[in-house]
């Protein structure tokens, strides 16, 4: 077959409003044009056979709409993948343009594959299917990993406790040396996202290996109490190994019944601590220092009453206004409107100093208390 043989468009007719109404009384007729296939638009994805090759063309038959032409710029993308298509090759190729000055239907068969491999991201993130991949680089806020020739990223938060990077002040160019480290490693992971559009390929290690995991996690329950070694301390808590290959986390706010401001400073890497399972999870374990305490709440339910006159140290300012603990692990908020402005409470109320009180609102069950400052 020629070139110049090839049918351009598939049949078309402009129905005008008096012929629309015939065919939509005309019962088969307009059930049969209702369930015709729609024309290919931007963008969708075509198959069909190659019927022709043409110099720096290949045609393609995308019956009933017409013939489809890969040529110039898409051509030349593709030209080292199309020296080994011949006629009678079925190819799948994506629609850039629906209809040239010659009537074809662009097509791009450097964008098809694109977008099968998209396809394919967003149903293994909806599969939750595994990969073993390699770094290929790194920088200060993570990993990045190829895949099918698309590059992602892994966030160091989405790295496997084992993996996070463990550094004592938290100092970012540092964490970015240890991430450069395991340029090269190979490691199992997930897709979390994909968004074709921002091209935008996202990876998490958590719960990637999750075979392994689950066998680990097996032999915990809910309740349970058990030794551990901290193997890392961030900003929102300490790790804690509880058997090689398995570690859980102690979230800050289960650190202590008092306020915790910098879990670094609590725990440095080695510390053995106590710890209570409170969670398991997706095969991870939440862990729970200040549940092996007795909740200070549950004292100060029996000692203190609202309107009471109390002796409180300042112990935080935030938003809205100051803490201020009666006691070690009881505090309420002194509300800003006690005040004038931010600046007056904060020069009336130092941080460290004891101050006299009167409580406003008690609630122990829900462990919150408001106080103001004593007449």
């Amino acid at each position: 077959m020629t070139v110049d043989t090839i049918g351009k468009k598939g049949a078309s007719v402009d129905l005008d409003e008096e012929t629309t109404e015939i065919v939509a009384e005309a019962g088969p007729m307009a059930e049969l044009l209702a369930t015709a296939p729609k024309s290919p638009a931007i963008d969708d994805v075509v198959e069909g056979p190659v019927v022709a090759l043409g110099r720096a063309r290949v045609f393609v038959d995308l019956h009933p709409f017409g013939t489809g032409i890969i040529y110039g710029r898409e051509y030349l993308s593709a030209r080292e993948t199309l020296k080994n298509v011949h006629i009678g090759d079925t190819i799948t190729a994506k629609v850039v343009g629906t209809e040239n000055t010659e009537g074809y239907i662009e097509l791009s068969l450097r964008e098809a594959r694109q977008a099968l491999i998209w396809n394919e991201a967003e149903t293994a993130s909806q599969k939750k299917t595994v990969f073993e991949l390699s770094v290929t680089d790194a920088n200060k806020g993570g990993l990045i990993i190829a895949w099918n020739g698309i590059q992602g990223f892994l966030p160091a938060s989405q790295l496997a406790p084992a993996h996070y990077p463990r550094v004592p002040d938290g100092d970012k160019d540092k964490i970015f040396v240890e991430l450069k480290k395991m340029v090269g490693q190979k490691l199992e992971v997930l897709i979390i996202t994909a968004n074709p559009k921002e091209q935008k390929l996202i990876f998490s290690e958590k719960g990637a290996g999750t075979s392994e995991r689950a066998t680990l996690v097996e032999k915990y329950h809910v309740g349970d109490v058990l030794d551990g070694v901290v193997t890392g301390a961030t900003e929102f808590g300490v790790f804690v190994k509880l058997e090689d290959g398995l570690e859980g986390l102690v979230h800050i706010s289960e650190m202590d019944w008092a306020l915790v401001e910098n879990p670094k400073t609590r725990y440095k890497v080695g510390d053995k601590v106590q710890v209570k399972v409170i969670e398991i999870k997706d095969d991870k374990v939440s862990l729970s220092i200040k549940a092996l305490v007795d909740d200070p709440w549950k004292a100060a339910a029996a000692k203190y009453t609202k309107d009471q006159r109390v002796d409180a140290v300042v112990i935080k300012y935030n938003k809205h206004g100051a803490l201020a603990s009666i006691e070690e692990g009881v505090a309420g908020l002194v509300h800003i409107s006690e005040f004038g402005s931010e600046e007056e409470l904060r020069s009336k109320l130092e941080l460290g100093k004891v101050y006299p009180f009167t409580i406003t609102f008690f609630e122990p069950k829900e462990r919150r208390m408001t106080l103001k400052p004593a007449a």
